[in-house]
This record gives C-alpha cells, structure tokens and sequence, in this order.
C-alpha cells in the first residue's frame, strides 16, 4: 500500500539543506523551496525518515513528515500551477 507523504523542512545550514533536498530527490518531488511530495509505501518511509535523520541537527533544523493516505490525497485541493505528484516509481538507492 502506499501512502501520500508530505515532507516540509526548516534547515539553517545551507550544507545540510542542500544534503537534505538531494536525499528527498531519491523519494518524490520538489513542490515548493522546501517541500516535496511522495507516494511510498511504509518501509520507504521508514528509510526516509533514518536518512533525514543521519542529515538533520535536531537542536536548529525542523523537518515535518505527514503521511495520508490516498483518498486524503483526493480529497486535497491545489491551486495555482502546481499540481499534486503523481504515483510514480521511485528508484532508492
């Protein structure tokens, strides 16, 4: 089963920023500066989030993960010129 997974981030080094957006290449798409979408299943999520966590210092960085399901992907709206990722295949190295 897969999961729509929002992921938005607050990194004040610009190394690990850039480190971090590299990473979350691997799982979806950049929607905005530092927010991506992702269709994955539970155990891509789980490997996101150990890699986030091998990047980001958690005394200055904020990285917020929200996992929905499909049908609250649905239910979602967009605005504007962006529209929600499509469920894709991702290759994780």
């Amino acid at each position: 089963m897969k999961f729509f997974v929002v992921v938005s981030y607050d990194i004040k080094d610009d190394r690990r920023r850039n480190k971090l957006s590299k990473e979350l290449l691997n799982y979806g798409k950049r929607v905005q500066f530092s927010v991506f979408e992702c269709n994955l299943t539970q155990i891509e999520i789980n490997d996101m989030e150990k890699r986030i966590k091998k990047i980001v210092n958690v005394e200055e960085d904020s990285v917020k993960i929200y996992i929905l399901d499909m049908a609250s992907k649905l239910r979602s709206k967009s605005i504007g010129t962006k529209r929600f990722t499509e469920d894709e295949d991702y290759l994780i190295f």
